[in-house]
Order: structure tokens, then sequence, then C-alpha cells
């Protein structure tokens, strides 16, 4: 997104807040771009026979932030991590419908860590297992949970989640490093009962 569009963001976001509808759809048209990048790479990350188009993944998250409640967005790298939040969620919603017509599929699990440390990873992760993963470990710490959040599906820089989170840096680096181990001690542990 280009730098003077980042005022732009804000000001939509706070006349959203405000209740302004029309900044809606000013905001949607604005902030697509960026949406369905981030929907390209969170889908490029499925199984190889998943069916949601980025296109739908990013409508279907953008009606989960705004259908029928006020948008709450302190500022743009909140509202980019909501909004990449919203589309795991679609794509949970999806893996779970598809599970259900077909009882189980065949989906292949692979440890988080190969998706955080490679993203061109050719392999895919089972959105599903990370979705469990992810609400053990908010029972653990919410805040390992929050950071891994902004961090993985916000794509936000350990200095922005510092500063949103209101912690040192040092703090979400380590909260990132711990997060991923429990993360991964989890889905290693699915993968060893299925």
């Amino acid at each position: 997104m280009a730098g003077d569009s980042r005022g732009d963001v804000t000001t939509l976001l706070a006349a959203c807040v405000a209740g302004n509808e029309e900044s809606e759809s000013q905001l949607f048209n604005l902030v697509y771009d960026e949406l369905r990048r981030i929907g390209n790479d969170l889908i490029r990350r499925e199984r190889d026979s998943h069916t949601l188009e980025p296109t739908a993944l990013v409508n279907e998250a953008y009606l989960k932030l705004f259908a029928g409640r006020k948008l709450r967005a302190d500022n743009r790298a909140w509202f980019f991590a909501a909004a990449a939040n919203a589309m795991r969620q679609v794509l949970v919603d999806h893996a779970r419908k598809r599970n259900a017509k077909v009882h189980g599929g065949d989906v292949r699990r692979v440890p988080l860590d190969a998706v955080l440390d490679s993203l061109e990873s050719a392999q895919r992760l089972d959105i599903l297992m990370l979705q469990e993963a992810l609400e053990q470990l908010e029972k653990l710490s919410q805040r390992q949970h929050d950071v891994i959040m902004l961090r993985f599906f916000g794509g936000l820089t350990c200095e922005d989640v510092a500063k949103h989170l209101d912690v040192s840096v040092s703090t979400v680096e380590k909260d990132w490093k711990m997060a991923r181990a429990r993360i991964h001690g989890q889905l290693r542990g699915q993968n060893h009962d299925a």
C-alpha cells in the first residue's frame, strides 16, 4: 500500500468507528488490494484441493468485520490484523463445512513451524488443527495467542505488535518463540494421534 494512503485508512477507520456507513465502502475500496494479498497468502498455505477463492475470502471476511456491528479499530495495523483474523475464521468455517461433508476427508497435516519458517513451502496447513492449537494456546497465554494472531495472521512486525499490546519488543519476541514452540508441540501431538 502506498505510504500516503496510510493516513486515508486511519481517517476512514475513525469515520467507521463514528458510525459513518459511507466510509465503510470507501475503506473497503482503499484496502481491497492489500486484503486480497493477505487472502492470497492465507489460501496459498491451505491444502491443494482448497476451493475458496481469494475474492470470496476477502468479501466474507469483510462482512464478518462489518456485519451488524460497529467496527472497533484502534489503527491501521489493528484493522489489518482483525481482517486477517476474520479471513482465518472464514477458512476454518469453510474447512469445517468441507470436513462435515466428507466425514473427515484426507487432510494432510503439517507442523506450524514449516509454515512460519518458510512461507514458500509447498506443504499445506490443516487449518482445523491450527485452530485447535490456537484455542489451546489462548487458554495457556492470551498474550502469546495475541502475538501469533497479530504476527502470523496479521503480518505485523514485532514493533507493531509491541505497540499494539503495550509491551516491549523483547517481550513480543519471547512470546513469539514460546508460542511457536507450544503450537508446534500441539500440532506434533495431533499428528501422532492421527
